[in-house]
């Protein structure tokens, strides 16, 4: 089997990847994530995914490196993370009863063959009409700045929603295991059959 390395510094990341049972150590790279002119919120998600496993193809040179990222949008508009409680605030006053989209990228870069694969899962949220009251309360309890859409579905978050549309639930929470499991079979490490 081969090392794995998260490239994330997210705790929400590192948790679901746990999930698997596989050995693995984490590592934050550094790279830039300002979009660039005319990105699509995909394109965003699926090239920031293969930057932050390529960032550190130097340091793991025979290993799986998992890369990761999400974006949020609505009508294509991309939107980033809250950064404070009052941009939290004011992004769940506009995803006030409306269908967001959440696009997550993850990238395997596989270092031994420098082979990088790449899988981005579409997620919709239908969020529920919020009052003012409600958004406060959210954000009081659970200040999700650090969140994109700026809020924890795997938390208090879901009491925000409607409904959800996706092919995997754990993409909402910033890392689409279904297609991480495909990609680490097709490199050769099967979660099912490691010891």
């Amino acid at each position: 089997m081969s090392l794995l390395v998260l490239a994330s510094g997210s705790g929400s990341r590192r948790e679901l990847l746990d999930r698997l049972g596989l050995p693995f150590h984490c590592h934050a790279p550094d790279i830039d994530e300002t979009p660039r002119e005319g990105e699509t919120p995909h394109g965003l998600a699926e090239r920031l995914s293969r930057e932050k496993a390529c960032a550190l193809a130097e340091h793991y040179p025979h290993h799986l490196i998992i890369g990761s990222d999400q974006v949020a949008s609505i009508d294509n508009e991309r939107l980033g993370k809250p950064g404070t409680i009052d941009g939290a605030r004011r992004q769940l006053e506009r995803f006030s009863g409306q269908r967001v989209s959440f696009f997550t990228g993850v990238a395997l870069l596989d270092t031994r063959r420098h082979h990088c694969a790449i899988h981005v899962d579409l997620t919709s949220v239908d969020m529920r009409t919020l009052d003012p009251c409600e958004i406060e309360g959210y954000v009081r309890k659970e200040p999700a700045i650090d969140s994109a859409g700026g809020f924890y579905m795997e938390k208090l978050g879901m009491a925000l929603f409607d409904g959800i549309e996706t092919t995997d639930p754990s993409a909402l929470i910033g890392l689409p295991l279904i297609a991480l499991c495909r990609l680490l079979r097709d490199a050769g490490t099967n979660p099912l059959l490691q010891a």
